[in-house]
């Protein structure tokens, strides 16, 4: 059964900030808010832990599209290859932001992701999620809690994602209702940026 804890963006609570990072560290599931809608994560460096969100999500892990939330752009050199100036400059403009830019990965990517040749790169506009990741001190895994009731597609409540969820994840953290439109996803592997989803977020880039 999962533990559900409230955390608040102006100042999230170091107590429960040090009990999310010992949860990711042992292989556990995690859902949070993001400047979008909730996500469901974990480490990216723990496989198990993958393996059960890719379960959750019903596919398979060497085939998921997962995004890396990351703190800040610090993080890039570490999983991304090396890329031109003006993509640089048009992630430096975006970010934090609601936006998830597809990157060519590098060699460094976990295991699992070695077949990869490109990543999935957030750093959300949100203390929270922005906090827990450098408690961590590495990226965790992204994929947005999804809703089954036709008219809504992201369930924005904490409270109804905590009761839907709590049975498949280890913790719910509350941090205020979440957005019920997901990132603008924007491919930057090509002379020219790409519009892969339109979501949250201008796309004039």
């Amino acid at each position: 059964m999962a533990e559900y804890v409230k955390l608040y963006e102006e100042n999230p609570s170091e107590k429960i900030l040090d009990k999310i990072t010992k949860v990711l560290k042992n292989g556990g599931l995690v859902i949070y808010p993001t400047d979008t809608v909730y996500g469901l994560g974990c480490d990216i460096n723990n496989n198990k832990a993958l393996e059960k969100v890719a379960r959750l999500r019903g596919i398979k892990l060497e085939k998921a599209n997962f995004s890396f939330i990351c703190h800040d752009l610090s993080n890039l050199s570490e999983y991304v290859a090396q890329i031109p100036a003006n993509t640089f400059k048009i992630l430096k403009r975006n970010l934090p932001g609601p936006y998830t830019f597809i990157l060519p990965g590098n060699n460094n990517l976990p295991k699992v992701f070695k077949k990869k040749k490109t990543v999935g790169i957030r750093v959300p506009d949100n203390s929270i999620a922005k906090a827990i990741v450098e408690k961590l001190g590495n990226p965790i895994i992204s994929t947005s809690i999804r809703d089954e009731d036709d008219l809504v597609e992201y369930t924005t409540d904490p409270e109804l994602i905590f009761e839907k969820w709590q049975k498949h994840v280890d913790l719910v953290i509350d941090g205020g209702y979440g957005d019920n439109t997901a990132s603008t996803v924007i491919d930057l592997t090509q002379n020219e940026p790409i519009l892969v989803r339109e979501g949250k977020g201008s796309i004039e880039i």
